[in-house]
């Protein structure tokens, strides 16, 4: 397939770009900046200049293409304080994508996450999908509200999917949400958890995600909720302590009412129990995580080699 993706040259996408043309796609990716597009031309990719904000660009990219990976999202304004501006131009590119692509049959696949789908249980895929579902904090409502968006253009002749990433997507290179406990933990002078750190976060590698945005272009019916979680819940307080050992910094506890002046902008979040399942994506997909696991990635080392802060 010709496949246009946005967010082609980040965290996420500098994966999946490579994941699909090894299996034979031709990959379009958009690019904001020369140092994206030169990324993407040296990965064997065809560029297409423009932004998230660029919607007519993103209207001619999706009608040249047999399928659409929406990865984009605008993380930098949204972790400053405009979530709601994030989502909101989140939400004009995919109706701008759903557009194009009615009547098609052509496969559309969005980003979306786990977190606080249904705190304090295991979330499935089945979780989130009508209209009015709660979740606890006003960016993940704005948010899950885009992918549901995505799944109703089912009905108007698309096959969209949405694939929910936990809240960290490790590996080398990250500077996510881990790579962000790791720089508070240096800031700091210690490795930190909330409350008794018995709360949980899905995790998974990112070319094991990478792979799976692969299967939903290829594969995933229409309407398909999909979960991209290789460990269902590690505990956050085994993560402080691997990230403690790593960097030779005690290990401590900080109380829920603290967590925000300790950890900043990561406070709510990571106080959050929200393990989440992929039973039914690897059923359906036969999707099987082969990386190594957040505890042991962490393990390696290298997100203590050199100062980590910043979330893309």
């Amino acid at each position: 397939m010709r496949v246009f993706v946005t967010g082609a040259s980040g965290w996420i996408g500098s994966a999946v770009v490579p994941e699909l043309i090894g299996a034979g796609h031709q990959v379009v990716g958009l690019a904001r900046s020369a140092a994206s597009a030169a990324a993407l031309e040296a990965a064997g990719a065809e560029v297409r200049r423009g932004s998230l904000d660029d919607l007519d660009e993103l209207r001619s990219a999706a009608e040249g293409a047999d399928g659409v990976i929406h990865l984009a999202f605008k993380h930098d304004i949204a972790f400053s304080g405009n979530f709601q501006g994030a989502a909101e131009a989140d939400r004009a590119a995919i109706e701008a994508f759903g557009e194009v692509l009615a009547g098609s049959d052509r496969p559309f696949v969005i980003a979306s996450g786990t977190l606080g789908l249904a705190p304090g249980r295991v979330a499935t895929e089945r979780d989130g999908l009508a209209p009015g579902w709660e979740v606890p904090f006003e960016g993940a409502r704005a948010r899950l509200a885009n992918a549901q968006l995505t799944l109703s253009f089912a009905s108007r002749g698309v096959r969209s999917s949405v694939v929910r990433l936990p809240p960290t997507v490790h590996g080398d290179g990250d500077n996510g949400f881990i790579a962000s406990v790791v720089g508070v933990a240096r800031d700091k002078g210690v490795s930190a958890y909330v409350g008794d750190g018995s709360n949980r976060w899905p995790a998974v590698a990112r070319f094991d995600a990478a792979r799976l945005f692969r299967l939903a272009l290829e594969q995933a019916p229409a309407g398909s909720a999909l979960h991209a979680t290789a460990d269902e819940g590690v505990p956050i307080r085994e993560v402080a302590e691997v990230i403690g050992r790593g960097l030779g910094l005690p290990v401590t506890a900080v109380p829920a009412e603290g967590a925000a002046e300790h950890f900043g902008w990561l406070g709510g979040a990571l106080g959050m129990d929200g393990p989440a399942s992929s039973a039914l994506t690897r059923e359906l997909l036969g999707w099987q995580p082969t990386h190594p696991g957040l505890l042991d990635d962490l393990g390696k080392g290298h997100y203590f080699d050199a100062p980590s802060a910043g979330h893309a």
